[in-house]
C-alpha cells in the first residue's frame, strides 16, 4: 500500500523543482504517518462499535452523554439591555462580554434557571466582539435569544416567544427594569414577568441612564433591596452585570434576599465589618470584587448610575441605615 504514495512523490519530484533526498525520506514519511492516521481512526471507530455491541449484548447499557441535573425552571425571563455600545471604550466593551458569559453559565448551571435569558440591542462593537469569541459561540448557547432591535420589541411586535397573538401591551406591563436609582423596591420575583439588566459597563460616568430609560419606555422599574439587608458597607462598590443576576438566581432558588446578597456580593466588600451572623458559610465568596480583572485581563465592572447611587446611598427610608452599595445601572 505504501508503494503507490512513494511512486507518486518520486513523480512529483520528477516534474518540480529536485528536492534532495531528506526533503523526499520527510515527504514520503508525511505521507506515510498520514495514511497511517486514516486507517487508525477506522479501527477506532469500528472497535468502539464493537464494544458497544458487546455491552449491549451483555445488557450492560451505559449512557453515551453525563446525565444532567434535576432542574427546577423559575418562568420568568430576565433581558439583559446592550442598547449602551456607543457609551462605551473598547476595554468595556471586553469586560462587559466576559459578563454575559458569567450570566450564562450561572443560568445553565442553576438548580432553579430562568425560563430564558433574551439578549437585546445586539450590535456595534458588542456584537463584533462576541462573534470573535469562540467561533461566536455564544449563538449556540441554549435557551437564549439574540436580538438586534431593542427589549421594545417585547411590546410593539409579534413574537413566538411572547405568546404570538396576545395582546402585546400586556407584556408592557410585566417588563421591570432593573435600576439602583428606582424609588421602588423588588420584594419578589413573579412567574410570568420580565425582568430587565442593563448591559452597560461604565465605570460611572453616567446618571440615572437606565431609570431615565425605563422611564422613556412606559415601563416599571424597581431596585434590588440591598438597603434593607445589607447597611454595614463601608466601601463604595458596585456589582457587575452577571452578579446582579446571580442574586436574583440565589432569590429564585432561596426566597430570601438577606441570603441571596450575601451568598453573592464579594467578601472583600465587607472588609472591616461584621457580617451577618447567618451568612458564616456564603460570605466566604471572594469573587468579582470591584477591580478584578476578568479572563481577559480587563476590570469587570458594570453599572451606570452607581456613583450617584454610592453618594446618596440605596434610597431607603431614613429610619434604616442606608447602603452605599450599588446594583448594576
Amino acid at each position: 500500500m505504501e508503494q503507490p504514495v512513494i511512486a507518486q512523490v518520486e513523480e512529483n519530484s520528477i516534474t518540480s523543482q529536485p528536492l534532495s533526498k531528506k526533503a523526499q525520506k520527510r515527504a514520503v514519511k508525511a505521507a506515510r504517518l498520514q495514511e497511517q492516521k486514516v486507517e487508525r481512526r477506522a479501527h477506532e471507530k469500528e472497535a468502539k462499535k464493537r464494544k458497544r455491541r458487546e455491552r449491549a449484548q451483555a445488557g450492560d447499557v451505559v449512557p453515551r452523554k453525563r446525565r444532567k441535573m434535576d432542574q427546577t425552571s423559575f418562568a420568568a425571563q430576565v433581558v439583559i439591555d446592550l442598547g449602551f455600545d456607543d457609551m462605551m471604550t473598547d476595554k468595556e466593551v471586553t469586560s462587559l462580554t466576559s459578563q454575559l458569559t458569567y450570566t450564562y453559565s450561572a443560568n445553565r448551571r442553576s438548580s432553579t434557571p430562568f425560563t430564558s435569558l433574551l439578549f437585546t440591542s445586539l450590535n456595534g462593537r458588542t456584537k463584533a466582539r462576541l462573534d470573535a469569541i469562540n467561533d461566536a459561540g455564544y449563538k449556540r448557547w441554549s435557551n437564549t435569544e439574540w436580538w438586534e432591535e431593542g427589549y421594545d420589541r417585547i411590546w410593539t411586535s409579534k413574537s413566538d416567544s411572547f405568546g404570538g397573538n396576545e395582546d402585546l401591551d400586556a407584556h408592557r406591563t410585566s417588563v421591570v427594569y432593573l435600576t439602583a436609582d428606582s424609588d421602588e423596591e423588588l420584594m419578589e420575583l413573579k412567574e410570568g414577568e420580565i425582568y430587565v439588566i442593563g448591559g452597560i459597563c461604565d465605570h460611572n460616568r453616567y446618571k440615572n441612564l437606565c431609570l431615565e430609560k425605563a422611564k422613556t419606555s412606559s415601563v416599571r422599574h424597581a431596585r434590588l433591596p440591598i438597603g434593607r439587608y445589607i447597611a454595614s458597607l463601608t466601601t463604595r462598590k458596585v456589582l457587575t452585570v452577571n452578579q446582579v443576576f446571580e442574586i436574583l438566581l440565589k432569590w429564585v432558588e432561596t426566597r430570601d434576599w438577606e441570603q441571596a446578597f450575601w451568598s453573592v456580593i464579594p467578601k472583600r466588600k465587607f472588609q472591616g465589618k461584621t457580617t451577618s451572623p447567618d451568612a458564616s458559610p456564603q460570605e466566604e465568596h471572594v469573587e468579582g470584587y470591584e477591580g478584578e480583572e476578568d479572563a481577559d485581563g480587563d476590570e469587570v465592572v458594570a453599572s451606570s448610575e452607581d456613583k450617584e447611587e454610592n453618594d446618596q446611598g440605596d434610597g431607603v427610608s431614613s429610619s434604616r441605615p442606608q447602603s452605599v452599595l450599588s446594583m448594576a445601572c
